[in-house]
């Protein structure tokens, strides 16, 4: 489980993306398309088309971490995509990622 410190923004991009992407290319979708800046602390997550890929983005200070988790069986829950992104407490991240 990952722990998330106090007063730290947790955001979800509601459009699937391509999870071929790495740190760079992650990057530049907070930039471009959410409209943050990746540097800021905050996290990012993402999820693919098909739903069972998730992938979270984060900077610590010294450099970027990537987390990803894949489902054996079943789909991340996500919006729908009416906005770009949507911002996650710490305790819906946790349900996110406790996938039964």
């Amino acid at each position: 489980m990952i722990s998330v410190p106090p007063g730290v923004r947790i955001w979800l991009a509601a459009r699937p993306v391509d999870m071929r992407k790495g740190f760079d290319g992650l990057a530049a979708v907070v930039q471009q398309h959410l409209g943050q800046d990746p540097f800021s602390g905050q996290i990012f997550a993402f999820r693919g088309k098909r739903g069972d890929l998730l992938k979270l983005l984060l900077w610590d200070g010294q450099g970027f971490l990537l987390v990803a988790k894949r489902l054996e069986k079943g789909r991340f829950v996500w919006p729908s995509p009416a906005t770009e992104r949507v911002r996650l407490t710490p305790a819906e991240l946790a349900m996110l990622l406790d996938h039964p």
